[in-house]
């Protein structure tokens, strides 16, 4: 026989345990793993911007 009320809180349970874990990989870093990301973001965002190639101006015709 199983007792409905104690199935629902052991799901219950298990279903916070899944949500704590995704919280703890999403929100569960440090100052430093933060500045990493970002520098490498930066450095990621600096390269593409150098690498765009300029387009004549819509109003100008095309020499």
């Amino acid at each position: 026989m199983i007792n409905l009320r104690l199935a629902r809180k052991q799901r219950a349970r298990a279903e916070a345990a899944v949500r704590a874990d995704q919280n703890r990989r999403v929100f569960g870093r440090t100052g430093v793993e933060k500045a990493a990301e970002a520098a490498v973001k930066a450095r990621v965002d600096r390269t593409l911007d150098g690498a765009k190639l300029e387009s004549p101006a819509p109003d100008k015709p095309p020499e």
